[in-house]
């Protein structure tokens, strides 16, 4: 389609966030005065016009998608026995905010933004509890990938004094911090007046504008968790290094020495089985351990990579335009905005496709109800 036919006189389809919540909001990023536009279909084009129909089918399939992938991992926690306990917990909280998304934010959002001119048509009570959680879910989404990180730091540079009494109580503050700090942001306007959601004179619903608000929850949404993230990930990528080469240096020279020293009558061929099966037996007991880290290090580094990836193209746009009193084509704003929300999808199978015990517990699961 050609860009001249982007714009025109009859709007079809508009794809920036509805209630400019995670996206233009900015307890999701949204920042002062960012009113993103939308991706208008019209002109000669037909109001629903193949490539509308096909936009529109894959955002309904993300949103199904998102829905029910983080509906399977709660099911299985809350059915499997040995879920019930950290880190399980971490990934409940998660699938928690990401069906919530799925379920209340995208959905709304999808209808504002096949609205005409993307006015909202459906009141001032229900334009306040779309944005209130789009913000709350988007904002505690992106806190529990934060204490998830946080939990397999503490698990790989604290594994004697990190118990399992200790994580569950870690875990259980982290969760009740990551939703009450969610709930401040998203409710901030409402409870001191910061700001106001809905124009009845332009049928308009987006997150506050107000310049204050819009620093303070866009740093509390996403750019303090941004820089917990990265923060915690290079100290794992730092404690993982240094361990797995301490251990290459310790397994396999000490125990052929302390065998030679307390076996020195025995014939060389017994000496020699039993070095062996000592050195086998320490280095696969080590290679377990290892794998085990590697795989939590690995998982950390990929979910961030993936959080970073799926934001921060929405949370910069939102941060440098205001300040530079630029605006960028509504198409990338909506392109933007679902790349983040598309972050709820990603959550669920990043962690579980490096745990077995999910895909073991998934297996059970569908065969118990065959």
């Amino acid at each position: 389609m050609e860009v001249s036919n982007l714009s025109g006189a009859t709007p079809g389809i508009a794809f920036p966030p509805g209630p400019e919540s995670c996206s233009d909001s900015p307890s999701s990023g949204r920042s002062m005065g960012s009113t993103p536009g939308g991706l208008i279909l019209s002109g000669r084009e037909p109001p629903f016009s193949a490539f509308t129909v096909l936009v529109v089918t894959l955002l309904v399939l993300l949103i199904a998608a998102t829905f029910l992938w983080n509906l399977l991992v709660l099911v299985t926690i809350l059915r499997v026995r040995a879920f019930h306990r950290v880190p399980h917990n971490l990934v409940a909280s998660t699938a928690v905010s990401d069906v919530l998304v799925a379920a209340l934010v995208m959905p709304l959002s999808l209808v504002s933004e096949l609205s005409a001119g993307r006015r909202w048509q459906l009141g001032r009570s229900l334009c306040h509890v779309w944005i209130s959680f789009d913000v709350l879910c988007c904002t505690a989404s992106i806190w529990n990938v934060a204490a998830i990180a946080l939990d397999r730091y503490w698990t790989i540079t604290r594994h004697l004094q990190y118990t399992l009494r200790t994580r569950r109580r870690a875990s259980a503050l982290m969760i009740a911090i990551t939703w009450a700090l969610s709930a401040l942001i998203a409710l901030a306007p409402l409870l001191f007046g910061w700001g106001e959601a809905y124009d009845a004179r332009l049928q308009r619903c987006q997150v506050s504008q107000e310049p204050s608000y819009a620093v303070f929850s866009t740093c509390g949404a996403f750019y303090v968790p941004l820089a917990v993230v990265l923060f915690v990930y290079w100290k794992i990528y730092k404690a993982a290094k240094f361990r797995f080469g301490r251990r290459r240096r310790a397994v396999v020279p000490l125990p052929a020495t302390t065998q030679a020293k307390e076996a020195p009558q025995e014939s060389e061929t017994v000496f020699t089985a039993r070095c062996r099966a000592t050195v086998a037996f320490q280095t696969s007991g080590d290679s377990w351990r290892e794998q085990k880290e590697k795989r939590a290090a690995m998982m950390v580094g990929i979910l961030i990579g993936v959080f970073v990836l799926c934001w921060i193209p929405f949370f910069l746009t939102e941060l440098v335009s205001p300040l530079c009193a630029c605006s960028l084509p509504p198409i990338w704003k909506s392109i933007f905005l679902w790349l983040g929300y598309s972050n709820s999808f990603f959550n669920p199978l990043i962690y579980t496709a490096f745990n077995k015990n999910y895909n073991n517990a998934f297996k059970s699961l569908f065969t118990k109800q065959r």
